[in-house]
């Protein structure tokens, strides 16, 4: 056989073998195991979502209980793990079957908690961190800060100016979190270096407007959403692309506290880009080539060569009511509803997700969606395993795999 897979009835056909791209283009050889008709979907690349919270602790939440239903072949772990912890996080990205690099959280506590990681300087071990990242090659690709008055306490703005120093030392970006003050935003964003990325670019909390955003960003700072549970409000980013600043990229900070609202998963964030009035294409792209530039990752595109992580949608033509993190409401012009997701060329099979820890706190209604959605995977999960290609008989469910 030529091809393990070949896509066909889309814009470009992709042949598929051995877990990578091999033929794009236009009257591709039949010559395969198994062809499948996409006629009428959006064939993306995997989505990559460079900030989510997977790790053990606090945040974490199971990440292929969502990918499978979302697109999401790359999930980013943003700072869940220290020095301390990460441990924990290597053994959630060795179990999983998507795709989990890591930035290292300059605390060595990482997020076990909900906050407060970097009131005492001693957890924020610059050697420390650097002598982790450098045996760690394989699964960090960044570091994390969290900076906004609760995380750092009387310490300002030091536990950044240590995360970028062992991000100097071993050549990769930061990412900052951005929240309440002290300290101040600028006093932050004025730390930043190129290619660093500030994320809850559009937070309501943060208010990140003003000359400090527009200087970060002319000098090549990396502007993500990170939606999260507080960290998104439309009137923001609605006046940042009043002013020319366009997010680079879209992620969800999707953790124990959005997964069930107000982020949902990246597929909804990204309609809340298109509410707030860019286009398809540009946020296509702030889910799949930017972040796999800005982290240097894997994927993100469908080329040849490329790992064979796709995702196939619907795009529904029709009015999709979205809110964000403070109850603003808009409309978004479409949906993108997943059909199906692969990592490596094989579809991710249905997974319920785990009851949500005693913590969370969520509403009736979430309760009662959330009833609703385990009816549905249930109601898969007691039937023999059969995608929506029909190529659970052809390929066997996808192994773990690290990132």
């Amino acid at each position: 056989m030529r091809f393990d897979l070949l896509l066909t009835g889309g814009d470009q056909e992709l042949g598929i073998r051995d877990g990578r791209i091999a033929a794009v283009g236009t009257g591709l050889p039949r010559d395969a195991r198994r062809v499948v008709d996409v006629t009428g979907r959006l064939v993306t690349p995997g989505l990559i979502d460079l900030h989510t919270h997977v790790g053990p602790g606090y945040w974490g939440i199971d990440p292929d209980a969502v990918a499978w239903r979302s697109g999401v072949t790359t999930w980013v772990d943003a700072g869940s793990a220290g020095a301390f912890t990460l441990a924990g996080l290597r053994r959630t990205a060795e179990s999983a079957t998507v795709r989990i690099p890591a930035l290292l959280n300059i605390s060595a506590v990482g997020l076990a908690g909900r906050t407060g990681e970097c009131r005492d300087p001693a957890n924020c071990d610059t050697a420390l961190a650097i002598d982790t990242i450098q045996a760690n090659r394989d699964l960090l690709v960044g570091v994390k800060v969290r900076i906004d008055a609760d995380t750092v306490g009387d310490n300002g703005v030091e536990p950044l100016r240590r995360g970028l120093a062992a991000a100097d030392a071993c050549g990769v970006p930061v990412m900052v979190h951005i929240g309440t003050s002290p300290p101040a935003l600028g006093e932050v964003l004025d730390l930043l270096r190129p290619g660093d990325i500030v994320t809850h670019c559009a937070s309501g909390i943060a208010t990140p407007l003003g000359p400090a955003i527009r200087a970060a960003a002319e000098r090549g700072v990396l502007l993500d959403i990170g939606h999260g549970s507080g960290g998104f409000a439309f009137d923001v980013l609605e006046a940042q692309l009043e002013a020319g600043l366009l997010p680079f990229t879209v992620s969800t900070d999707l953790h124990a506290r959005s997964l069930h609202g107000p982020a949902f998963d990246l597929p909804t964030t990204m309609a809340k880009l298109l509410a707030a009035g860019m286009t398809l294409p540009e946020v296509v792209a702030a889910a799949t080539t930017h972040p796999a530039r800005a982290l240097g990752l894997p994927g993100g595109s469908l080329t040849v060569g490329a790992p064979a992580d796709f995702a196939i949608f619907e795009v529904r033509e029709e009015p999709f009511p979205v809110s964000d993190a403070h109850r603003q409401v808009r409309i978004s012009p479409l949906r993108l509803i997943n059909h199906s997701t692969y990592v490596d060329g094989r579809p991710l099979p249905p997974k319920l997700s785990a009851p949500p820890a005693p913590w969370i706190p969520l509403t009736d209604a979430q309760h009662a969606a959330l009833a609703r959605r385990d009816h549905d995977i249930r109601a898969l999960l007691t039937t023999p395993l059969v995608d929506v290609d029909g190529l659970a008989d052809q390929f066997p469910r996808p192994k773990p795999r690290s990132s």
